[in-house]
């Protein structure tokens, strides 16, 4: 791993680590992880050790803690609804994918090459699971005040532009087929595997014909996720074969 890729990037993220093998734990994708134990013993060993799925599991508690506090803080008023709107858009895998790119993560990966030339370093999972394992690798080295740095610092202008609460993407693709007399959306559990610790959903949901898929570590926020991909697919001004607003 390039020393000077994470010089710039403990740069961007405004902390030095003291142990700096959990950095470069935190960006080590399972495929680079399998491919160096593989290689040194030539057998099989249990899928994700000596990858970033144990820091990412970690970051993701660090992430909804620090979002959490954060939002109590800036809407002292509003009530539980409301900041679990915002909350669940704020940690969202586009959100964490964004702030991944901001911080060019997609350079400082560690993955095989044959998961490299396929793509994977700009898939929005894998980013938002690096950051995720930054955030438990800043709270690991030092606690939680350089991963509240990095949040308050990366996310203040997803923060910003909240001027409302955003609505949860199952409940706005109900509303966008039930104002169309279309039945309520389906879904569908695609795929469940992953380890007891990191456990990887794949929901599919269907309206009208359209589907969209959504990954997450548990089945409701694949679910909003899928809800997610669909709406984007019909776009805001109408949906499949609708042409209405």
């Amino acid at each position: 791993m390039d020393e000077k890729v994470l010089d710039r990037l403990q740069e961007q993220i405004g902390y030095r680590f003291a142990n700096a093998a959990l950095l470069r734990k935190a960006l080590t994708h399972r495929s680079a992880a399998h491919q160096r134990s593989v290689g040194r013993s030539g057998r099989r060993v249990v899928r994700g050790a000596g990858s970033n799925e144990r820091l990412e599991f970690i970051g993701d508690r660090v992430l909804g803690l620090l979002m959490a506090e954060w939002l109590l803080e800036r809407y002292p008023g509003e009530q539980e609804g409301a900041l679990g709107s915002r909350h669940a858009h704020l940690v969202s895998r586009t959100a964490l994918a964004e702030v991944a790119h901001a911080l060019d993560l997609p350079e400082a990966l560690d993955v095989a090459l044959h998961e490299e030339r396929i793509g994977i370093r700009e898939t929005a999972n894998v980013l938002a699971d690096a950051l995720e394992a930054i955030l438990g690798a800043l709270y690991l080295d030092g606690g939680l005040d350089p991963a509240r740095g990095l949040v308050r610092r990366y996310w203040s202008g997803a923060i910003a532009a909240q001027a409302q609460p955003p609505k949860d993407p199952k409940t706005a693709l109900q509303e966008w087929a039930l104002a169309r007399g279309l039945p309520l959306p389906v879904y569908e559990i695609v795929s469940a595997d992953g380890p007891s610790h990191a456990p990887h959903f794949v929901i599919a949901v269907h309206v009208a014909g359209a589907c969209g898929e959504g990954e997450a570590g548990n089945k409701r926020a694949a679910e909003s996720a899928a809800a997610a991909s669909l709406l984007t697919q019909f776009g805001t001004a109408s949906g499949p074969g609708t042409g209405m607003k």
